[in-house]
C-alpha cells in the first residue's frame, strides 16, 4: 500500500483499518485538503486553532445574551466553513436565526465535541 493510499485509509477510517467507514465525518477532509493545498502540518495547525476557537464558543454561547450569541455564532460559522465542519457551520447559522433556542445551542455543543474527538483521532 503506497503512502497516498494509506492516507486515504487513515482518513476514511479514523479509528483504524478495522473500524467501519464513517458515514458522516465532522470535518470534510477533502475540503480541508483543498484549503490547505494538501499540507498536512498546516491541516493540523488549522484544526488545532479551530478546536480551540470552537471550544471557547461552546463555553461562552450557552450563557450569552442574544446579541453576544449572534456574534459568537457568526464567527464560528465562518471558521467552521473554512475547515469543512459544515454541520457546525449550519448549526451556528440556525443560532443566528433563533438565538434564543436552547436546543440548538445544546446541539452545537454536541457537534463541537464530536469534531474535537474526530480531530484528536486523526492527529494521533
Amino acid at each position: 500500500m503506497g503512502a497516498e493510499e494509506s492516507n486515504g485509509v487513515a482518513f476514511s477510517m479514523p479509528g483504524g483499518e478495522n473500524c467501519d467507514r464513517a458515514t458522516s465525518r465532522p470535518i470534510d477532509l477533502i475540503h480541508l485538503g483543498k484549503q490547505t493545498m494538501g499540507d498536512r502540518a498546516l491541516e493540523q495547525e488549522v484544526l488545532s486553532l479551530f478546536v480551540h476557537h470552537a471550544l471557547q464558543v461552546r463555553d461562552q454561547i450557552a450563557h450569552a445574551g442574544n446579541d453576544e450569541r449572534l456574534r459568537l455564532a457568526h464567527g464560528l460559522k465562518g471558521s467552521a466553513r473554512g475547515v469543512g465542519a459544515f454541520a457546525i457551520a449550519d448549526c451556528a447559522g440556525e443560532i443566528e436565526q433563533s438565538p434564543q433556542d436552547a436546543r440548538v445551542v445544546q446541539r452545537l455543543a454536541r457537534l463541537i465535541e464530536e469534531a474535537r474527538d474526530f480531530i484528536a483521532a486523526i492527529n494521533r
